[in-house]
């Protein structure tokens, strides 16, 4: 399903990635793990496509990524990935029912649809009686899980998530972590998680250790 290549990415003199090869398949939860500096989130945003690569290749569905324009990669990063990150990035003026329907309204489906399936999202992850609070109104956990709901909003292929609960408590943290288990289980979602969370990264199928741009 995810083949990253051979990826190389330097910023100045700095080489932060040198030639790292990865596969995820369909349904798979793979853990990143590794210090600081380790080269973990800069691949996680190459394989997103928020940050190109000096050399090396990105395939997703049988799509090699570098042949894309920077309006097709939108359209598609928009469409198959869904990011989750530290910090949740909710719209602080939107309910939690509006941050999720975002992405969907980018992707221009119909208003109905997206309405739809945000509600059974949020019912799902356990905020049915939350859907018109703003995110001043939530609890961290809470709108942690909102910004899941969103990053699933348009079925995407994978989601990946960059320290989803360095941010939480441990209840909170624990909680995120089944979450992830449970939508792997019940929707057959592929997950690749930047962690440093080591509960995380030992329970995921797969975990990966990176040290020095490389994978150990």
């Amino acid at each position: 399903m995810i083949k990253a290549i051979q990826i190389q990415k330097s910023y100045g003199p700095l080489q932060v990635l040198k030639g790292v090869d990865l596969q995820v398949e369909k349904g798979e939860l793979v853990s990143i793990v590794g210090a600081s500096g380790a080269g973990k989130s800069t691949l996680l945003h190459i394989i997103g496509t928020l940050d190109k690569p000096d050399s090396g290749e990105v395939i997703m569905n049988d799509i090699r990524l570098s042949g894309l324009n920077e309006k097709e990669l939108a359209h598609f990063r928009n469409k198959h990935i869904g990011f989750v990150f530290q910090f949740h990035h909710l719209l602080p003026e939107f309910t939690a029912l509006e941050n999720v329907c975002i992405p969907g309204f980018i992707a221009k489906t119909k208003e109905s649809v997206v309405n739809n399936r945000a509600k059974e999202l949020l019912d799902f992850l356990g905020l049915k009686d939350r859907l018109e609070h703003k995110p001043g109104q939530l609890s961290g956990g809470e709108q942690q899980r909102v910004a899941v709901a969103r990053a699933l909003i348009n079925n995407p292929g994978v989601i990946l998530a960059d320290e989803p609960s360095g941010n939480l408590d441990t209840h909170n943290a624990k909680e995120l972590h089944n979450l992830f288990f449970r939508l792997r289980t019940d929707m057959q979602q592929t997950f690749i998680i930047v962690t440093h969370n080591e509960d995380l990264a030992n329970m995921a199928d797969r975990k990966i250790v990176m040290q020095d741009g490389k994978m150990v």
